[in-house]
């Protein structure tokens, strides 16, 4: 049975062969410029561009909602709308939607597929979303793992 790899290491940088997708979380109001987003911006500048002007557009813009992007010969992007604002709600709940968050995964299950691809983040959610380790895994297990993805999670040293 197939599990997640967990290594540590900087998610924006996968090492292995064939095609390769790399998931991170975005936030529904456009806003572009902490945590994981900057070291995606620090290599490409697609990613941060194209989902600005995704957001501009207000084009299937909401939660739930992946946008792939492109940024080498054999590796992608996945901006996943998965997080409502940027701040606690003023019931003090955090701005992660673990539904968004799984929505969106389905949808790199299908492009992973596709492209026969394998997928790489940092713990999504867990950051700046305020989301909890301990419910984003479960989904990742059921919609990637028990799918046949190779699912590799880093965490940078």
């Amino acid at each position: 049975m197939m599990e997640i790899k967990y290594i540590k290491g900087d998610a924006t940088q996968p090492n292995c062969d064939g095609n390769k997708i790399i998931v991170h979380i975005c936030n529904d109001i456009g806003g572009w410029g902490k945590g994981f987003v900057m070291a995606i911006s620090s290599r490409w500048s697609l990613p941060e561009a194209s989902y600005r002007a995704w957001h501009k557009s207000q084009n299937n813009f909401e939660l739930g909602n992946v946008q792939f992007v492109q940024v080498e010969n054999d590796l992608w992007v996945a901006n996943i709308i998965g997080q409502h604002k940027i701040k606690k709600d003023e019931r003090g709940n955090p701005p992660i939607r673990y539904e968004a968050v799984e929505t969106g995964i389905k949808e790199v299950l299908k492009k992973a597929k596709d492209l026969g691809a394998s997928v790489h983040m940092p713990r999504i959610g867990c950051g700046l979303a305020g989301g909890k380790w301990q419910k984003i895994e479960p989904i990742l297990l059921y919609n990637l793992v028990n799918k046949g993805i190779k699912t590799v999670v880093y965490d940078f040293e």
